[in-house]
């Protein structure tokens, strides 16, 4: 279970927060955060669109190296999670979208 917070997103008041719920064996998105998660990924709108969205993992090392990534809880968690994820995977390809969705423009800013 781990909190995403999205920082500088460009037509949403400047901020999204959303969470992966891995809980009953399915990977499931959703808006707003989780009471009590496992791990909390705070990092700016660039970034977490080509993690999260394009699936770099070169760029997802490169930023927490740098600290554009921070990590608040059990990493181990977050790096077990990492590990079983397979970016061919249906469901990876549908939360990359969901989180594209989510920090996408609404119809309202055009």
């Amino acid at each position: 279970m781990i909190n995403i917070i999205v920082l500088d997103v460009p037509f949403r008041d400047g901020e999204v927060r959303a969470f992966l719920n891995t809980a009953n064996g399915q990977t499931e998105l959703e808006l707003g955060e989780l009471d009590n998660p496992h791990v909390t990924v705070t990092t700016d709108y660039i970034t977490a669109q080509a993690i999260f969205v394009d699936q770099d993992p070169e760029q997802a090392m490169q930023s927490f190296m740098t600290g554009k990534v921070k990590v608040q809880g059990d990493l181990m968690k977050l790096m077990a999670m990492q590990a079983v994820v397979d970016p061919t995977d249906e469901r990876a390809a549908m939360v990359a979208d969901e989180i594209a969705a989510i920090t996408a423009p609404s119809s309202d800013d055009s």
